[in-house]
């Protein structure tokens, strides 16, 4: 089937995406993952399993719409989610350090168990995970490992996690506020979460339209790829294939201006929109297993364990105070969100610190100079982040030379 065209500009009659989709959300993608994201595999062949199925016409506006309306509460799949955001290897560090800083692990009182820690595991490699769900109420998702497995399972009031691997159980007793709000801190796992954080950043910047169909886990789907129209993004295409029948994503794909490998792909292998067997959401712990007890004073209504100070500011406002004014710079594709550490100084640069120190510092950065003075740029494939010598962050989805411009900007 030939591509549909483009509604890059809205002509009489059809329907602009709706306000609310518009705002822009250049971080949410980088930032709720903690940096997940990647594929091996380019655009087309990520979204074209087989086929090209005959869908009716449908523009972008309608299938946007279509997303926002579908309303699938029950399923059973097999999602692979692959992501490479370039970091460096550390050997294993950065891991930890994730584990650490979210509560996880199976340090003095942690636990292996804990969801905190565990899925941060999905901010790089590839991973294959069991998907279930049954309203509100039911979900389970099963990270599979090499001879392992965990699970998270949320049955009515009850939360449970499970590592296979240590035998070691996590349990908490939720009510439906507490679940919804620890349902929005877990990092996205299927194409419908990232999907809808991707959707935010439909404005006047960016370029939608329905590229085709794809036939994915065995459904027809329709195509939607979203661009910047600005230069300067680090952000090349984001590419949804959207389940014709029920409106439901069944694949995400993010692929860098930069070219090469998708920086995020996650996608459906298998689906049954069917209920699930009750018994898919039933967990009793094994015999000998250790079982921590997260009370509601250790989770800080909802916060796995973390206290007021750990869990940082929560409104726009208290978010500035935080970070000391946080500021957008720039607009659409190209903002890059500014703050001042209140250090007074940033990282000692190669040249200060000398020897093998100052040899791996260099490694991790590129040193650059402006308006603002000099800093260094840590760069991935998808997030770039300056801190200058006095202290100051600049961090979006742009270039490195777009980066500098906006800190020179903003100086």
């Amino acid at each position: 089937m030939a591509p549909y065209e483009s509604d890059d500009t809205t002509t009489a009659g059809e329907e602009e995406p709706r306000a609310g989709r518009r705002k822009a959300a250049r971080y949410v993608v980088p930032v709720t993952v903690m940096g997940v994201a990647a594929a091996t595999i380019g655009l087309v062949p990520a979204l074209a399993d087989s086929g090209d199925p005959d869908l009716p016409d449908i523009t972008a506006a309608q299938l946007i719409e279509k997303i926002a309306q579908s309303d699938v509460e029950r399923l059973s799949g097999t999602v692979k989610i692959t992501t490479d955001l370039g970091l460096p290897n550390l050997g294993g560090l950065e891991s930890g350090l994730l584990s650490g800083a979210t509560g996880g692990g199976d340090g003095e009182g942690g636990s292996s168990a804990d969801p905190s820690g565990r899925l941060t595991e999905l901010a790089s490699g590839t991973h294959t995970l069991r998907v279930a769900a049954d309203g509100p109420d039911r979900q389970k998702l099963s990270l599979l490992e090499n001879a392992a497995e965990y699970s998270l399972i949320h049955n009515g009031k009850d939360v449970w996690g499970y590592d296979s691997a240590s035998n070691e159980v996590y349990h908490a007793t939720v009510d439906e506020a507490d679940a919804k709000e620890r349902s929005a801190q877990q990092p996205p796992a299927t194409p419908k979460d990232f999907a809808e954080e991707a959707l935010k950043a439909v404005d006047a910047t960016t370029s939608v339209k329905v590229d085709g169909t794809a036939q994915v886990a065995g459904r027809d789907a329709y195509r939607l790829v979203v661009e910047p129209k600005q230069s300067g993004s680090t952000v090349g295409a984001v590419s949804i294939a959207v389940d014709g029948e029920t409106g439901m994503p069944l694949k995400f794909t993010l692929t860098p201006s930069s070219g090469g490998s998708a920086v995020v792909d996650v996608g459906f292998t298998k689906v049954s929109f069917d209920r699930p067997d009750a018994s898919t959401f039933e967990f009793t712990p094994p015999k000998g297993a250790k079982v921590t007890e997260d009370t509601e004073q250790d989770r800080g209504h909802g916060d796995f364990g973390l206290d007021e100070q750990q869990r940082g500011p929560k409104s726009e406002e208290d978010l500035a105070k935080g970070l000391d004014g946080l500021r957008m710079l720039g607009e659409g594709w190209n903002t890059v969100a500014a703050f001042d550490t209140g250090a007074g100084a940033g990282l000692p640069t190669e040249e200060e610190v000398g020897g093998d120190l100052g040899g791996f510092l260099g490694s991790l950065g590129d040193q650059v100079r402006g308006d603002f003075g000099k800093g260094t740029v840590f760069s991935t494939r998808l997030v770039n982040a300056l801190i200058t010598e006095d202290g100051k962050v600049y961090v979006g989805t742009v270039t490195k030379d777009a980066l500098v411009k906006a800190a020179e900007a903003g100086k």
